[in-house]
Order: C-alpha cells, then structure tokens, then sequence
C-alpha cells in the first residue's frame, strides 16, 4: 500500500539516488553491476543512466530517381502482398487465389513507385541521400540509492578498474 503523498512505485525511479561511478561505455556500467551483483549487493537498488546524449546520423548512400522508385516498388510490393493476402482470405473461392495475390502486388508495386517519386519530387534536391539515425549515451552512470550507497562503493572497489568515487 502506497504511503499518503507518495508517487505510485515507478521501476525507473530510485529513492534519493547517489552517483556510484561514471563510465565511458554501456559495457563498463554493466560489469560493475554484475560485479555488485556477484557479491550479492541488493542490484534492485541501481541504475545505469545513459547521460550526455547525442545524435548520430550517418549517411548511407546518394538518393536517385531510379533508387527511390526501386524502394516505391519494393514497399509497394509488400503492402499489395500482404493486401493480396488478407483479400484471398476472404474471398469465395470463385477466383484464383493466386491471380488475387498477383494483382495487388503489381498494383501495389506500381502505387509504391509512383508515391515515392512524388515524394522525392517534392523535396526538391532538399536532400539528396539516404541515412540512418541514432541517439547514443557518451556516458553511462551507476546510481545507487542513498541507504546503500556506502556498501555498494566498498564492493565496487574490490573490482580491478573498478569506481568507487564518481569524482576520483
């Protein structure tokens, strides 16, 4: 039962958390976690915190006419299958399966090629390649709640590299 004024339990919240150690990678903060976790440290009372985030976008390729319409098409093609598909599901049996499924995908391939030129179109050499994007942590923190926060860095120093003082 939750205590009057109190925020319902939330699993992304730590009661008065205290910096344990700060790590230049994800896998750092976990070794350190389940070094914790090796010593039988109650783990329930940590978190890792991805911390100075930033955006990557790293560029894959030059946008063509030919290549956005072979993308359109392919698109297409998978929307008109999986229509194909559910249409052949319900249909009577009068009709060939088969010829059901051909069909939407040919349609479905020609509306996905012209779609996506018309998009491409409109962005007017806007932007002329395609790319992928990512938004990565440079820094990982341990936080530790406060009632054990003195335990949790004696056993964090008993790893090789481990942190016990995020200052140090």
């Amino acid at each position: 039962m939750n205590r009057p004024g109190a925020s319902p339990a939330n699993p992304l919240r730590l009661e008065f958390p205290q910096s344990l150690a700060v790590y230049d990678d994800y896998a750092a903060a976990q070794k350190a976690v389940d070094h914790l976790s090796d010593q039988k440290f109650p783990v329930e009372q940590l978190m890792i915190v991805g911390t100075d985030l930033k955006r990557i976008e790293r560029i894959t390729g030059r946008l063509t006419s030919g290549r956005v319409a072979v993308g359109g098409i392919l698109s297409g093609v998978w929307f008109g299958l999986f229509i194909g598909v559910l249409l052949s599901l319900f249909s009577d049996g009068g009709e060939s399966t088969l010829a059901i499924i051909l069909s939407t995908v040919l349609i479905g391939a020609l509306f996905g090629m012209v779609f996506a030129l018309v998009g491409y179109a409109f962005t007017r050499g806007q932007r002329d390649f395609s790319s992928v994007t990512a938004v990565v942590a440079t820094k990982y923190e341990v936080l530790v709640e406060h009632k054990s926060a003195a335990q949790a860095r004696e056993l964090l120093a008993g790893l090789p590299g481990g942190l016990p003082d995020p200052f140090a």
